[in-house]
């Protein structure tokens, strides 16, 4: 009986070893997916600043043109050069600049809420994985 109990014993304690280490490497997939998302969602933010930014500087430029005459002549920066360019093709270039901004960041805050969503999921599944684990 005594022999009995014993083998019971190592082989409760040889089966709980192996959920141990599913919950181990769980967590630690875990903290490298949320080590991950959260250097991507400071990536986003960044790259949100920086349209917002650029949007902003489009805006107050076409403000700043639209006070100016149709007879204003205006030049283009391209590289080290300035190109004559009409005051209707800049309005252009500015507001699809702007365009381009508003559409950028709109992709990037989906992109992140995506990824927080993903990082919740994982959190819930390990949760999930550890009340099974207290119900054994």
């Amino acid at each position: 009986m005594l022999l009995r109990i014993l083998i019971h014993k190592r082989s409760f304690s040889k089966m709980a070893t192996p959920i141990d280490l599913e919950l181990k490497k769980a967590f630690a997939e875990l903290q490298a997916k949320m080590i991950d998302t959260q250097q991507k969602a400071k990536l986003a933010d960044l790259q949100i600043e920086q349209l917002s930014r650029v949007k902003k500087h489009a805006n107050l430029t076409n403000a700043e043109i639209a006070t100016l005459p149709n007879t204003t002549r205006m030049y283009e920066g391209i590289g080290r050069m300035f190109i004559l360019q009409s005051k209707d093709d800049i309005n252009r270039q500015l507001i699809e600049k702007q365009k381009t901004a508003d559409e950028k960041i709109k992709e990037l805050e989906q992109k992140k809420t995506y990824l927080e969503r993903s990082v919740k999921d994982a959190e819930d599944n390990i949760r999930e994985m550890l009340m099974s684990r207290r119900a054994q």
